[in-house]
């Protein structure tokens, strides 16, 4: 069956940070610091909206010296900086986008990533982006969202006129979230247990279907 459409998650799958500092992180153990307990929603509204350091201090109530916010800026800045591509990220795409298959990503992701994905990846035919529509997977409007950027409808995941791939490292965010819409999900584990182990061997799969 023909692959129309290609849906990449991000962190884990395209790209990887090479050195973490988790300046978000940092900024939730200065909350704890002042007696701010940490919610379960913490991470949802963190990833639902656009925030930088500041702007999520100010959101939480954590109070930060000016000087701890220009630390915190700069640690997310390198941390930002330093995201790289898996070795076999831009070449699986090109293969896809190559073969005329639309490519696109759809990932949880805090607003200052999302500089990077773009900056990486520039030309890909959707960026789903849970900080700018709103919903975190495996919500399914999130899985519509992209599908609509990339301008396929997915329902049946046999109908070969609408045939959907998304490929990511999570069981529930990339696999059984996106097959609840009609999205065929493949897990993609890089240590070798299980599933596809690099994103060239799923790629050549996906245009030869």
């Amino acid at each position: 069956m023909p692959c129309n459409a290609v849906i990449f998650d991000v962190f884990g799958t395209l790209l990887k940070i090479q050195h973490g500092t988790h300046p978000f992180r940092q900024l939730f153990r200065e909350g704890l610091r002042q007696g701010r307990r940490p919610k379960p929603s913490d991470i949802h509204e963190l990833m639902t909206k656009s925030l930088g350091i500041e702007e999520a201090a100010e959101f939480f109530g954590i109070s930060l010296s000016s000087t701890r916010i220009s630390e915190l800026k700069m640690l997310l800045e390198s941390e930002v900086d330093g995201i790289e591509p898996f070795p076999d990220a831009h070449d699986a795409i090109a293969l896809l986008m190559d073969n005329d298959i639309r490519v696109g990503v759809c990932s949880n992701l805090a607003a200052p990533y999302g500089r990077a994905v773009k900056q990486i990846f520039p030309n890909l035919d959707g960026y789903a982006f849970s900080f700018e529509l709103g919903f975190i997977k495996p919500n399914p409007q999130i899985y519509q969202a992209v599908c609509s950027m990339l301008g396929v409808l997915p329902g049946d995941v046999d109908d070969a006129a609408q045939r959907v791939f998304m490929i990511g490292d999570s069981l529930s965010c990339d696999c059984l979230g996106p097959r609840a819409v009609g999205i065929s999900g493949i897990h993609l584990d890089r240590g070798g247990k299980g599933g596809l182990r690099n994103l060239i061997e799923f790629a050549i799969s996906a245009v030869q279907q």
